[in-house]
């Protein structure tokens, strides 16, 4: 395909090859990538027309449905920034959001819209509120005249992805076009995904590893199913009625789905399951290769300041079940003491990475974006400008042959009669008991 530059050109471009090809899948509906691509035209020519500017918020409050994709990608092609919101957080942590980085455009459902009808009146900055569920208003959105879009360079922010706050106020993490097509195309590569994969879209389009499957599926021309899972059960039946080759989900979930049985057939079809957003205990992972013996296994990390950092080659997993595995394609993973100078192999250090990947920082909050995105030394005597790498405050160890052990998050080590222990590792005992869900 062509080389995209820009977020929303991952679906032209792929318009342009296989117009007819279905991009989409929810519950029985389906979308081609034609029909997506003069979608998000559609959406991008409605939100010049309501007067947004370059680079002006758009936030996104819906469960998985075409309209949400449309909206991130239109968005994206009007030259505004996109910013999506959990389905599940609550109308508080909604409106924090939305005054956070001051959304312009709500677009919701109406029985959304009603839950936020006591916090929205804080919201000074939003001007639009647009349901996608209410006729004619949805309609006469993407039926505005087509307009010129604005020019756009990867280097702009395309998106705002905000972090759980486990450790205070979410912070929202700025992702340029050049961090989402580069991630595209880095994650296609050692997935080997392609234009016959069918991924299924489980996690949160909120989640920087869910819109990926986004990214990942458009970049390659495949189709992508969206689904709102109720029990882990409707995720096999979703895998097994759709013939999904690709199956990327979170611990948790994966912990559920070991307890509940799969079709054989299932292993014949799916081609790979990935693991992203904390290391997968070795019971899980066992579990899962016996219910899918054909399944190839893709261990990987990633922190949403950087996309996506590490993954672990199938062939790996039985000789490193513990790794989160190497630098993913056009990405460097350093391993630095607390003065910055690297580790000796086996020696905790703080997991830093350096790459096309690197984020543009926290929005409107320069003390977090200094705590995290720092300068390196220069990485070669030529090099003038600085370069900013994320610091990740993830402890991990090097091994002699180049492979990463998670080791436990800094701001969440016990001490204990002068050690520092993890909580990560303690956890992966009390699984292997096999007496505790």
């Amino acid at each position: 395909m062509k080389d995209s530059v820009l977020l929303h050109e991952l679906v032209s471009h792929s318009a342009e090859m296989r117009p007819d090809a279905l991009v989409l899948t929810n519950q029985s509906a389906h979308l081609t990538y034609g029909e997506l691509a003069n979608f998000i035209k559609r959406f991008a020519s409605g939100a010049i027309a309501l007067g947004l500017a370059r680079g002006e918020r758009v936030a996104v409050y819906l469960e998985k449905r075409f309209e949400n994709v449309i909206a991130c990608f239109g968005a994206s092609a009007a030259g505004c920034i996109f910013v999506p919101i959990n389905p599940l957080l609550k109308p508080e942590q909604v409106a924090y959001i939305l005054r956070d980085c001051n959304v312009r455009l709500l677009v919701t459902s109406q029985d959304r819209l009603a839950l936020l009808s006591e916090v929205l009146p804080d919201c000074q900055d939003l001007s639009h509120v647009l349901c996608v569920d209410a006729q004619p208003q949805w309609d006469e959105f993407l039926n505005q005249p087509l307009v010129a879009l604005p020019r756009r360079i990867d280097s702009d922010p395309v998106g705002i992805f905000y972090t759980s706050g486990s450790t205070g106020k979410p912070k929202g993490v700025v992702l340029s076009h050049r961090n989402m097509v580069a991630g595209a195309k880095s994650v296609a590569g050692y997935l080997e995904n392609s234009r016959d994969d069918v991924l299924l879209a489980a996690l949160p389009l909120s989640f920087d590893a869910g819109f990926s499957q986004l990214t990942t599926g458009f970049f390659v021309g495949a189709r992508v199913v969206l689904l709102n899972y109720l029990l882990p059960r409707d995720v096999i039946k979703t895998i097994a009625r759709e013939r999904v080759t690709g199956l990327t989900a979170v611990p948790p979930l994966y912990i559920q789905l070991t307890q509940i049985p799969w079709p054989e057939s299932i292993t014949d079809h799916l081609r790979y399951f990935a693991n992203t957003g904390g290391r997968m205990p070795r019971e899980t992972l066992t579990a899962l290769r016996k219910h899918l013996p054909r399944t190839q296994p893709f261990l990987m990390y990633g922190l949403t300041e950087a996309f996506r950092s590490t993954y672990l080659p199938p062939a790996e997993v039985d000789n490193r079940p513990d790794s989160i595995g190497k630098a993913i394609p056009n990405a460097e993973i350093l391993v630095l003491r607390a003065d910055g100078t690297p580790c000796a192999p086996n020696e905790p250090g703080e997991l830093v990475h350096r790459g096309a990947l690197v984020s543009l920082g926290y929005w409107n909050n320069p003390p977090a974006t200094a705590e995290r995105f720092k300068q390196l030394p220069p990485t070669m005597p030529s090099l003038v400008l600085p370069e900013i790498a994320v610091f990740s405050g993830d402890t991990v160890r090097m091994d002699e042959a180049g492979f990463l052990y998670f080791i436990g998050r800094n701001d969440e080590m016990i001490k204990t009669s002068g050690y520092r222990v993890s909580p990560t590792e303690v956890e992966e005992i009390l699984y292997a008991t096999q007496l505790v869900r």
